[in-house]
């Protein structure tokens, strides 16, 4: 494969191994619904995503489809497609998955798309202008700063990572698409919190911080440098790792659908919710996803224990109540360990 003088190897990253994992998890099962980084800059947030879109599977496309769709899933298809494929077998390519970033100050015309009323109108077609929902489908979705979007545009990619569908209406003309993606966001708490009820969309959620091991911080600096200098040599020495990690996430995407989660593991991730008192039933869901693409990244045919464990804190850490006037909440490592010890 050729180096990509923009992208630094997955493997070559300094420690933030919760952030790597939790990037891995969602690429094999989307489902999971998205990650959420928080932490302070310069702690290798976006070269993570951008080096993990590298390590993931090229893909079949229908040719000329704006959105990618997948020539084998007629269920999933653009009406274009559906159009096209009238008139007999559909063109097919393929791609390489991509990272689609989102404008800070995009507006919500420019993230779902927008309808040609006039068109609509007088001519009776849904012309339809494609936004940056419809570029992501069947990639990453990366929003840097995702706490400084505005709210409501932040409820539209959290709908649409949820339903895989975009769904455009304007004044009785509805228009939608496949959008499905693996959804990033990034955030400096320090610059403001999201929400609760959207920091419960995302999946899983990781903190990162600067690395304070003397000898760690000299590694960033040394390997960085090697990158600049040599992108191939530096590439070379790291290929057989890349290859590694790139063929576990592959046959996590093939395999994870036949990874059984046995009812005892369903119950202990309902025992973590019930004692940590999180709202609703998402995070039990997302636990037991996390937990099922965990399990097939290690190539194992059922989820234990310590997949549970792996992934718990990712699940629960943006779920946990706060409790107001600065008073101490549940300490979820104590929780996690007590609940999993009990089983």
């Amino acid at each position: 494969m050729a180096v990509d003088p923009y992208s630094y190897p997955f493997t070559a990253i300094v420690g933030q191994d919760p952030m790597k994992m939790a990037l891995v998890l969602n690429a094999i099962n989307p489902a999971i619904g998205g990650v959420l980084i928080r932490g302070e800059k310069g702690t290798a947030k976006s070269t993570a995503v951008r080096a993990l879109a590298r390590l993931l599977p090229d893909q079949e496309v229908v040719e000329g489809c704006h959105f990618g769709c997948r020539p084998d899933d007629a269920d999933t298809w653009c009406a274009d497609c559906r159009a096209r494929a009238a008139d007999g077998p559909l063109p097919v390519t393929t791609r390489r998955m991509r990272v689609v970033e989102l404008p800070i100050n995009a507006s919500e015309d420019r993230v779902v798309g927008t309808i040609d009323l006039e068109a609509a109108l007088k001519e009776g077609n849904r012309r339809f202008e494609p936004g940056v929902l419809a570029e992501a489908n069947r990639n990453i979705l990366y929003v840097d700063e995702v706490n400084l979007l505005d709210d409501h545009i932040v409820d539209v990619l959290l709908d649409a990572a949820a339903m895989g569908v975009n769904v455009v209406e304007r004044e009785g003309v509805s228009v939608a698409h496949p959008a499905r993606f693996i959804l990033v966001g990034t955030m400096n708490p320090e610059e403001g919190e999201l929400r609760p009820q959207l920091l419960d969309r995302f999946g899983l959620a990781v903190d990162v911080e600067g690395i304070r091991d003397l000898e760690q911080r000299v590694t960033i600096v040394e390997r960085r440098a090697g990158w600049e200098d040599d992108p191939s040599g530096f590439y070379a020495r790291h290929s057989a790792a890349e290859e590694e990690v790139r063929s576990r996430i592959s046959e996590g995407i093939s395999t994870f659908p036949e990874v059984t989660v046995p009812k005892e593991i369903l119950r202990l991730i309902a025992q973590i919710s019930i004692a940590l008192e999180v709202d609703g039933h998402r995070a039990d869901l997302v636990c037991s996803r996390a937990a099922q693409a965990k399990a097939a990244y290690d190539r194992e045919s059922e989820v234990d224990l310590e997949d549970v464990t792996d992934v718990a804190p990712m699940v629960y850490s943006h779920r946990v109540r706060t409790v107001p006037f600065g008073k101490g909440g549940p300490n979820l490592a104590e929780v996690i360990s007590r609940v999993v010890g009990q089983a």
